[in-house]
């Protein structure tokens, strides 16, 4: 079996608009490297035409494999999929929409090539993207990183090129509610950015909407940091000592003998404010120990239906059994 240098990971959800071209700038961009090359799409339950469009390519072009996923487990565990079949020596993760600018590749390689074991790309510049989702997406790097324990890396995704020894080391953590970018920057090995433009969609719709963007920063803050007990228990002793110095202004008030004005609807907004601040902390702690109940089933990250270009020699990760 040829030996294969550098695996190309691309997560695919519903993408039958952009596949042939993505198909198309990827062996431009790879053939240009002039050494043997795999690309492995993960096909994350489309419900459109991807499934055949994959499966045609694989029939075309030995150098590409297909995963079929029984049905959508997430882009964490597409890109997952993708490394545990990889067998290149460098493994490149690209979404497929080519927002992330294929000829990019390259200049990782050239990066991987110098020493580093991770080259991230950073997004300086982003085209076609709205106020709104700039702000936000910006918010939402700025906002990870301050509530978790690592250096997860400013305005980057998932855009990256890894060596074969981080690659290996990832599939070692089998954790569910996963965020890669996060297990990247966890793992360490020697780093650097390369900084890049990210283009508009090249077609179809975005499938990381707000509320996906909400749940992955869940994910990352949750799985990386215990920062919302803390506060949580921060803001249990802060409102204790309000309540306590309430309580000896009413004392005082009593001993002076000034008389109080009771009044229902005072105390019902305090019964409220406290009963929702509990109910908050409730809730955090309800999402750390729902974690732990994910964990404890011991369920595999993914569950693959079928397979095109894949040669049976595939190797299983550690504790996934599907």
């Amino acid at each position: 079996m040829e030996s294969v240098r550098f695996s190309v990971v691309i997560p695919v959800f519903n993408e039958e608009e952009v596949l042939p071209e993505t198909y198309r700038r990827l062996t431009g961009v790879m053939e240009e490297l002039s050494e043997p090359y795999e690309l492995i799409f993960v096909n994350d339950g489309s419900k459109d035409r991807s499934p055949e469009i994959l499966d045609d390519l694989a029939r075309k072009d030995p150098r590409v494999r297909v995963i079929h996923f029984s049905r959508n487990f997430g882009h964490q565990a597409a890109i997952t999929a993708g490394m545990d079949y990889a067998r290149g020596e460098a493994v490149i993760v690209i979404d497929a929409d080519l927002q992330d600018p294929p000829e990019v590749i390259p200049e990782m390689v050239a990066k991987w090539r110098e020493g580093y074991e991770v080259v991230y790309g950073k997004r300086a510049k982003r085209e076609g993207e709205t106020f709104f989702k700039r702000f936000t997406a910006s918010f939402f790097y700025r906002f990870l990183r301050a509530m978790t324990d690592i250096d997860i890396p400013l305005d980057t995704g998932d855009f990256r090129l890894m060596d074969r020894k981080v690659v290996e080391v990832m599939r070692l953590l089998r954790e569910k509610n996963r965020f890669i970018r996060g297990l990247v920057a966890w793992v360490g090995f020697r780093q650097a950015a390369l900084e890049y433009v990210r283009h508009r969609r090249f077609a179809g719709t975005t499938k990381y909407p707000l509320r996906k963007m909400l749940k992955l920063a869940w994910d990352g803050i949750t799985a990386f940091s215990n920062k919302p007990l803390k506060i949580a228990a921060y803001l249990g002793f802060a409102l204790s000592f309000l309540s306590f110095v309430y309580l000896l202004v009413i004392v005082v008030t009593k001993l002076l003998g000034k008389s109080t004005v009771p009044g229902w609807a005072s105390l019902a907004v305090i019964n409220l404010f406290f009963s929702g601040i509990i109910l908050i902390i409730l809730g955090i702690m309800g999402e750390y120990i729902g974690r732990i109940y994910d964990e404890a089933k011991n369920r595999p990250l993914y569950i693959v239906d079928r397979t095109r270009g894949v040669d049976g020699t595939h190797e299983e990760p550690p504790h996934d059994s599907c």
